[in-house]
């Protein structure tokens, strides 16, 4: 059975994520450049390929239950004598970090304890016991102060290196439209997780800041989209509903989600192009508002 090594993670956000790095370099961290800085709530674990989805809807739903969370890093402390490892402490709202952990400690994820958990965030592994003790000095009055507002699943692939393949907001959950008979649970993240990636086309050349929307029913991709914010535009790169549910009003649900994202981003502009003048992707595109600038390139203005 095919399985895949994950891990649960708090990304440390740019610029603090350049500046830890640069500690992380300057005190030769061997994984510098196979994992992002962070803090790890789930440590690795080989979840089966069939328990992929129940995966991440774990993670999704810890997240949604969870807030945004204001964290200090620093100052540096070391794990000695267990470990030759000098980290960042973390500290700030300890409650709220150990129970997204346990939430996300569940399922394919659940794995035992091998310690007490102590949020950190690693700048290097394995140092000799006197550069340890001069770091601890040279760097006893580092501190910064970030919110991390997202969740990341890392998964490892070849080269030992650590890539996200998902990601959930902090205390924003599914949005549930279409109430009823045939309710949907619409998401927004940063990237395509695996489930919502299977319906698109991702070739495209990235040149802004990502984001996905995806649409599920009872834990099943029905919908999903992706693109990127520039400055004040938004291109939607592509748009799909599965076959099995089309013509059910998913697509308009989905669009919507994609315009609000222009809006919290600050775009005034939409634009996408419609691969072959695709009939029913021009349909669903002149029914919310689009106008065509030719019939495979579609704009619409945000208030």
């Amino acid at each position: 059975m095919a399985r895949q090594r994950l891990g649960v993670v708090l990304l440390i956000p740019q610029p603090l994520a350049t500046q830890v790095d640069g500690l992380r370099r300057a005190l030769g961290d061997r994984a510098l450049d196979r994992i992002a800085p962070h803090v790890t709530l789930v440590p690795p674990v080989n979840v089966a390929e069939q328990d992929l989805p129940r995966a991440l809807e774990i993670v999704r739903s810890a997240a949604a239950e969870s807030a945004p969370l204001p964290l200090r890093l620093g100052p540096v402390a070391t794990f000695q004598p267990r470990s030759p490892v000098v980290y960042l402490s973390v500290s700030g709202v300890d409650s709220a970090l150990g129970s997204l952990r346990d939430a996300c400690l569940t399922g394919p994820l659940e794995r035992p304890d091998e310690h007490d958990f102590v949020p950190h965030v690693t700048i290097a592994r394995e140092l000799a016991e006197d550069r340890i003790e001069t770091v601890e000095t040279v760097l006893a009055g580092f501190s910064a102060d970030v919110t991390i507002d997202r969740v990341h699943v890392l998964a490892f692939q070849d080269g030992h290196i650590w890539v996200p393949i998902a990601d959930a907001p902090l205390g924003s959950g599914d949005r549930v439209v279409g109430r009823g008979g045939l309710p949907l649970e619409v998401s927004v993240s940063d990237r395509p997780d695996p489930e919502a990636a299977s319906l698109l086309a991702l070739e495209r050349e990235v040149v802004g800041r990502t984001f996905a929307v995806s649409a599920r029913r009872d834990g099943s991709v029905l919908a999903a989209a992706w693109g990127w914010a520039s400055g004040d535009h938004l291109e939607l790169a592509d748009l799909t509903v599965a076959a099995a549910h089309r013509r059910q009003g998913i697509g308009r649900h989905v669009l919507a989600a994609v315009e609000a994202v222009g809006r919290e981003r600050g775009c005034v502009e939409l634009g996408t192009s419609v691969a072959g003048g695709d009939p029913g992707g021009i349909a669903l595109l002149q029914a919310c508002g689009w106008t065509a600038l030719t019939r495979q390139r579609w704009v619409r203005a945000l208030d």
